[in-house]
């Protein structure tokens, strides 16, 4: 019977955070979005394609994150919520994060940051994440990935979130910004690995929405 209360508790409030995604994600559409203005034709191509991504994410919004801009009058610094993966020790976090883009952008990468505390291996203890995607393109001189699988122009805010999403659900133990993530995820995964994410989970839930 506990653990039947446990798991209704757990419904309940993955049902709160559901609604409270929504209402966030209301609350972004019904800004004045840059995206929502004319484009500038002294704009740069970079924010160009920024404001067309943003008003395609905004028309056709993607299961497992959302996102809009920090500030109206900045193309390059955009603030997402991710939401935990199902059926992982993530599920039910709701997770903000940053990504600022470089002015060339798309041809080097955005930074990605977690504001949410977050205790993953491919995430370092400061946020930052780090995925192959968002490392520079070219030759990695450590020999560890290859060149397509680094950054390329072709991706998109889209594919890069849903990137960090599988992320989220497959971390890669072998490339770790945050060692002793990697180390508890690879020896004591359903331990204190598991302890560390619950309560990022719980907290995540707690703030996402300040």
């Amino acid at each position: 019977m506990r653990g039947a209360g446990r798991r209704g508790e757990n419904l309940r409030r993955e049902r709160a955070v559901g609604r409270s995604v929504g209402s966030w994600w209301r609350r972004r559409r019904s800004q004045p979005l840059c995206a929502s203005r004319p484009g500038n034709m002294t704009e740069p191509q970079s924010a160009l394609l920024l404001r067309r991504q943003l008003a395609e994410l905004n028309k056709n919004p993607v299961d497992g994150f959302s996102a809009g801009l920090i500030d109206d009058n900045d193309l390059y610094r955009w603030e997402v919520l991710i939401i935990g993966p199902p059926d992982t020790l993530y599920e039910g976090g709701v997770f903000k994060a940053h990504l600022t883009f470089p002015k060339d952008y798309p041809l080097r990468p955005p930074k990605m940051k977690f504001i949410t505390e977050i205790w993953h291996p491919n995430v370092d203890k400061n946020g930052e994440v780090c995925i192959s995607i968002l490392h520079e393109p070219g030759e990695d001189k450590y020999g560890y990935e290859k060149p397509e699988e680094r950054w390329l122009p072709i991706h998109t805010v889209e594919t890069i979130l849903i990137s960090v999403i599988s992320m989220l659900a497959d971390p890669n133990g072998d490339s770790p910004a945050n060692v002793d993530a990697a180390k508890e995820w690879r020896e004591d995964r359903n331990g204190e690995f598991k302890r560390k994410v619950a309560r990022c989970v719980r907290k995540s839930q707690e703030t996402a929405f300040e």
